[in-house]
């Protein structure tokens, strides 16, 4: 998405998922600064909105959401136009 970013995932054991995500936004935040000439303030939002993720339905559904994110947003019409998403599938035009 153009000013979010969603991720599902299942940390590894003995990983804290808040550990991951600082790492992830601290290198991001880092490169993307760098690449859009921004100065040192911040660039991500302190909070992650993080959610568990307690059965094999509720991960199907949050892979839904997230999939269909881009199309509710009214940026592709289907989720495999979105080139930043995982279900992307490049035309063969």
């Amino acid at each position: 998405m153009p000013n979010h970013v969603h991720v599902l995932f299942w940390p590894m054991p003995n990983y804290v998922v808040g550990d991951l995500v600082k790492s992830w936004k601290q290198f991001t935040s880092l490169r993307a600064k760098r690449i859009l000439g921004l100065g040192e303030g911040r660039f991500w939002q302190p909070e992650a909105y993080d959610h568990w993720v307690r059965d094999d339905e509720e991960r199907a559904r949050i892979a839904r959401y997230i999939r269909n994110n881009p199309v509710t947003a009214r940026l592709c019409a289907r989720p495999e136009d979105w080139r930043w998403s995982s279900v992307w599938r490049e035309s063969k035009s």
